[in-house]
């Protein structure tokens, strides 16, 4: 028995046109017209109910051996037309070898690097040794050894990452300075440069910074040694023209303590917008050594003296770059970096 010319014609067609296809979306239509929810194919054996009794166990078989057929085709046909599509991907990729090259850009060193390696030879250069020490710290060399007493309202001045009861992400470089002074007796005169942790976020403050932190103690150090110290750092870093300037502070481990400010070096001190109208610039803390951190450490306060200081070198950087926005720093932006490349 012949057989169902509905049938066979829809195989013909579908037939001529998957092998017509010439890509993968085209062939799709053709899957979607013949055997898709609504296709022909799926038409006829959703009527099967109107197919004679008698018929319809040959028409259904009729209809599903044209499915079967048509999806083994596709499937050869999808297989092929794939390849060939990868095969024109990669033609219309090749790299023209014609073309001229690109030009590599130059790195730029971070405007946190380059700060922080001025310091560094700032003070290399009056005769200072560079220290680190562990980023994780116990509470005895953060905040003890230093002065802060356990129930001390100084603790709160710094806002602590604690890993456990006695281990903390240290809040600034300190500890790096009793380290050294337990390992070495005096003189001792050194920087501290490294990374401290603090939970304070905002466009002047960020979780993670640097500082550094310098330490002189032998016979007869006096504030003025200081003084001259910082006044020639500052000359160094923002120009021959600033001036320094202490202002009373207070500091657990200082006593006197005094915050450092310069001369503005926009405006000469005439007031601008970068120092605020004040005509003066905070840089950094400092002050004496107290007689109880000496103590700490093994070192007698009536035999000798010291003077410590730390500043921020995110805090130098924005004021030295006119960098408003600490965030600028760590977010990797090309942009911002490259002004440093020069």
């Amino acid at each position: 028995m012949a057989g169902d010319p509905r049938v066979q014609d829809i195989l013909d067609r579908a037939l001529a046109d998957i092998a017509g296809a010439r890509s993968t979306s085209a062939l799709e239509q053709v899957r979607v017209r013949v055997l898709g929810r609504s296709g022909e194919l799926t038409a006829l054996l959703r009527g099967l109910g109107k197919v004679p009794a008698a018929d319809r166990p040959r028409f259904g078989q009729e209809v599903n051996r044209a499915k079967e057929r048509l999806e083994a085709e596709l499937e050869v046909r999808l297989v092929a037309l794939k390849a060939e599509e990868h095969r024109q991907a990669l033609q219309a990729q090749r790299p023209d070898l014609t073309l001229t090259g690109r030009a590599i850009l130059p790195g730029a060193v971070h405007p946190l690097v380059r700060v922080l390696d001025e310091i560094i030879e700032i003070f290399a250069g009056l005769g200072f040794s560079v220290a680190e020490g562990p980023e994780v710290e116990t509470d005895y060399y953060n905040f003890a050894a230093l002065n802060f007493p356990d129930d001390h309202p100084a603790r709160d001045m710094q806002d602590t990452f604690h890993l456990s009861a006695d281990t903390l992400l240290r809040t600034h470089t300190s500890p790096v300075q009793i380290r050294t002074m337990k390992a070495e007796r005096p003189p001792v005169r050194y920087i501290f440069p490294g990374k401290t942790y603090r939970r304070d976020a905002d466009i002047t403050h960020s979780p993670m910074f640097h500082q550094v932190e310098g330490l002189a103690v032998d016979t007869n150090i006096s504030l003025g040694d200081l003084k001259g110290t910082l006044e020639h750092f500052a000359r160094e870093m923002f120009g021959a023209g600033v001036s320094l300037r202490f202002r009373p502070s207070f500091f657990p481990f200082t006593e006197p303590s005094a915050e450092a400010d310069v001369s503005c070096f926009a405006c000469g001190g005439s007031g601008c917008r970068l120092c605020k109208q004040s005509g003066w610039l905070e840089i950094l803390g400092s002050g004496m050594v107290h007689p109880n951190v000496l103590r700490n450490v093994g070192y007698d306060p009536e035999e000798v003296t010291g003077w410590a200081f730390g500043m921020g070198v995110e805090r130098v950087a924005m004021l030295k770059y006119r960098i408003d926005d600490i965030r600028l720093f760590f977010e990797n932006d090309l942009r911002f970096l490259g002004q440093f490349a020069s």
